[in-house]
């Protein structure tokens, strides 16, 4: 091994060390679990207070945001506790999504096999030569070309035969299918020889300490156990030592767009930060990313009536929701989503305000998004540029004329906050894509 070849491999070594003691994990056994302060985070207690009132408003049972691993904010509302068990609706769709990936690790399945390969053919009312079309893989993506609106007495939710009807080819469509996907979950039943809680268990639950239960095919757990699990995914499927998930290239296909018709969904996760995406139920093909005051890489569990795991790699964040309704729909997706991170950006006392100023008439930035070089155009003289991340983090930037090079931030949702001549902190939205 040459001297350059032994610095790589320590030095890759080395990061992967310091990458897994950056993050805490709490016991597999137990309560314990260490807190952040909000404090040291320069989070200030008034702003949390209006999250929370935000929360309560909005029919929130339970509340928890992670930093690191470490807990900075949990929250119960009402009658709930910390022992109170919820259900996680679509939201459970993900965790099934990632143990797809330990089962083709395992070598149990292969995700581009059909799927009448592990669970038998007739499991549709399609003619077998089309049924033979979808794979494992067209399930994960929601992409199996099965009717997603049966006719009644059947919904979408519905397994039985007579309800998976055929209405396209399979890969030719997007469409948020809950009765195709509970397929997955039979694929791995049959293929692991137990049934989908012992699999679970085996898999996941003994591992990281995963409270809760699969019943009806919906996962129901605390709302540490949701903390658990979305901890898992924001370190690639390794809990401390132990790497759950081994598939890496499985885990990156499992957050990256998995199609090409909605780009903000992998395989039964949602994908912020994209340019375009689709909502569940509907055929339509929706401009901008799936929510907008979110960091640009942040990707989610949702579950109907506002079930949330939000994962953020670049800001070491999970935040977990559960709860009834916040706004009156079912969806998976609603505007409580985009609502609940305007809240979240504004916790930082450091950002004295994330409102657009009144001189934004005299103020042009641009493009937003923005990639690599930001141009800002202003009728004063700008003396400096800061940009702030949603934690509060932040830069001082050179402007070069009126450039504004900010190929070196990670993506998501900034703050600029602009000195000039005449006006001192002054503030811009911009999202680095």
């Amino acid at each position: 091994m040459t001297k350059r070849t032994l610095f790589i491999f320590c030095f890759i070594l080395y990061s992967n060390i310091f990458k897994a003691q950056s993050l805490y994990f709490p016991p597999i056994t137990g309560f314990a679990w260490d807190t952040i302060s909000p404090q040291s985070l320069n989070w200030c207690q008034t702003r949390i207070d209006s999250l929370y009132t935000y929360l309560q408003v909005k029919n929130t049972k339970s509340f928890i945001v992670l930093k690191n691993g470490k807990i900075v904010l949990e929250k119960y509302f009402g009658t709930f506790t910390q022992d109170s068990i919820f259900y996680w609706a679509s939201a459970g769709k993900s965790l099934t999504g990632f143990m797809t990936g330990i089962a083709q690790q395992k070598g149990l399945i292969n995700i581009n096999n059909k799927v009448s390969q592990y669970i038998g053919t007739g499991w549709s009312s399609a003619i077998l030569a089309k049924e033979d079309q979808i794979t494992v893989k067209h399930l994960l993506q929601m992409a199996s070309g099965l009717e997603d609106a049966p006719p009644a007495p059947c919904d979408n939710e519905d397994t039985a035969k007579v309800c998976l009807i055929y209405k396209a080819d399979a890969g030719t469509r997007w469409a948020y299918h809950t009765g195709a996907y509970k397929k997955t979950q039979d694929v791995i039943s049959t293929s692991a020889g137990q049934s989908y809680n012992s699999v679970t268990q085996n898999w996941i639950k003994n591992k990281i300490g995963l409270d809760g239960f699969w019943f009806d095919q919906v996962y129901y757990s605390r709302a540490r156990g949701m903390a658990r699990f979305g901890l898992l995914n924001l370190n690639k499927g390794i809990w401390g030592n132990d790497t759950i998930l081994k598939d890496s290239l499985y885990f990156k296909n499992m957050i990256s767009t998995s199609q090409n018709y909605n780009l903000a969904y992998g395989y039964l996760w949602w994908l912020n930060g994209k340019n375009t995406f689709m909502n569940p139920g509907l055929q339509l093909v929706l401009n901008g990313p799936l929510i907008p005051n979110a960091p640009a890489d942040l990707y989610a569990a949702l579950g109907k009536n506002d079930q949330k795991i939000y994962v953020v790699p670049s800001q070491g964040l999970v935040v977990i929701r559960q709860g009834n309704s916040a706004e009156g729909v079912t969806f998976a997706l609603s505007n409580f989503d985009n609502k609940l991170w305007e809240y979240l950006n504004k916790l930082n006392c450091g950002i004295t305000a994330l409102e657009e100023s009144e001189w934004q008439y005299d103020l042009k930035v641009f493009p937003n998004p923005v990639k690599e070089t930001l141009t800002i155009h202003s009728n004063v003289n700008i003396l400096s540029v800061t940009v702030i991340n949603s934690m509060g983090e932040s830069d001082d930037l050179i402007l070069v004329g009126n450039k504004l090079d900010i190929s070196k931030l990670k993506k998501g949702l900034y703050i600029l906050r602009i000195n000039t001549s005449e006006y001192t902190g002054l503030y811009k939205k911009i999202v680095i894509d």
